[in-house]
């Protein structure tokens, strides 16, 4: 059993060739501002709970976010806000 004292470690992901994250955030947030949807709110529904239909098939971008696991997407988007903020 892990102690329960101690930090546990979440190590890096590999990453995608070009920031491949970055890319695809950039492809779905632009196809659901071309829909007339808040790519912020539904960026995060889709995050939280894991329900693509947060996210408009429009230009592919489901299938496109579906590309990248979650945690990923979370992960590109805090540490742009922490390079943001430094």
């Amino acid at each position: 059993m892990a102690n329960l004292h101690e930090t546990q470690y979440f190590g890096r992901l590999e990453k995608e060739p070009e920031n491949e994250a970055k890319r695809i955030l950039m492809a779905v947030s632009n196809a659901l501002r071309e829909k007339g949807y808040n790519p912020v709110n539904q960026i995060v529904g889709y995050i939280l709970s894991g329900d693509p239909t947060y996210i408009t098939s429009y230009q592919n971008a489901r299938v496109l976010i579906r590309k990248l696991e979650r945690d990923e997407l979370l992960e590109e988007l805090v540490k742009d806000y922490l390079d943001r903020n430094e």
